[in-house]
């Protein structure tokens, strides 16, 4: 992961990374192994970091007005860097010790996530409200997209919405390859431990503005500390940003990071969306002149 930026980002993938996160970035993400690459604790750091240094190489390359950035997830750290919310160490320190955190919150009891294809934020909701009716703990984590949403909860909680996905409405489930019930009450001690550490952050207000997943709508400073450590146990709301920032006249959007995944979040949300994806410093090369062009 991110072959290529470690030689032309080093600035952010070198020893600066390495001293925040006291291991070697450079060696895991390019040598693995995989099953330690893909834990939570180390997954995080790594994804943010590498997320960063692919929107620095891009805006080298071409400049152009931003007129709003949001993140899935971990992602809204990577917004809020790019818009000078918070430095890069400063992300990633904060984000390395939400991951530990996240990792070992997963590790108190068996826990997973689900997604409900075919279901929208009521079903969702309704699926929650009647798995706890009968003593269960179910919860929406994430609303990514029209006919995609997530629902998390125990080990008995997804094996039941997995056994009855067809009575409760939707299509299908299936479950994540995820380490625990991540944007829930099982997180609870991670969020705890992400506000001690965004305690002595200092938030600036952003270049442009950047939507919140707990919220849906734009960042203030304010708030971002609460709201990010609020937002380990609370839903994800990504699609209902994506149709806020459509409404405010946003068609274009650029995903910036490893894989697609909220490219096509955009293209299922918002009708005509543009989408561009960034996952390589090769995708840089192919993503300028697009960006240029679409002025």
């Amino acid at each position: 992961m991110g072959a290529g930026l470690f030689e032309s980002r080093p600035e952010l993938l070198g020893d600066v990374a390495d001293d925040v996160l006291g291991w070697s970035l450079r060696e895991l993400c390019l040598d693995g192994p995989e099953e330690k690459l893909t834990r939570t604790e180390f997954a995080q750091p790594a994804l943010f970091a590498v997320s960063y240094a692919l929107w620095v190489e891009l805006r080298s390359r071409v400049d152009f007005a931003v007129a709003a950035a949001a993140g899935h997830s971990l992602g809204e750290f990577t917004a809020l860097a790019a818009a000078g919310s918070l430095s890069y160490p400063e992300a990633l320190r904060v984000v390395a010790r939400r991951g530990r955190a996240m990792a070992a919150a997963a590790d108190l009891e068996p826990s997973g996530m689900a997604a409900l294809i075919g279901a929208d934020a009521e079903m969702a909701e309704n699926v929650a409200a009647r798995r706890k009716a009968e003593g269960g703990r179910l919860a929406v984590a994430n609303i990514n997209a029209p006919g995609q949403v997530v629902v998390a909860g125990g080990a008995e909680d997804i094996d039941w919405v997995v056994g009855n996905i067809r009575d409760l409405g939707a299509r299908k489930a299936i479950p994540l390859k995820v380490a625990g019930a991540f944007h829930t009450s099982f997180m609870a001690p991670a969020a705890e431990a992400v506000g001690e550490a965004l305690a002595g952050v200092v938030f600036r207000q952003p270049e442009f503005p950047v939507w919140s997943n707990t919220t849906a709508r734009p960042h203030v400073a304010e708030d971002m500390a609460e709201i990010l450590r609020s937002q380990v146990v609370s839903t994800v709301r990504f699609s209902e940003c994506l149709t806020d920032m459509a409404s405010k006249g946003i068609d274009t959007f650029v995903h910036v990071g490893p894989g697609d995944v909220t490219a096509a979040m955009a293209r299922r949300t918002v009708a005509d969306a543009i989408t561009l994806v960034v996952s390589s410093p090769e995708d840089v090369d192919e993503a300028v002149p697009a960006i240029v062009s679409i002025g």
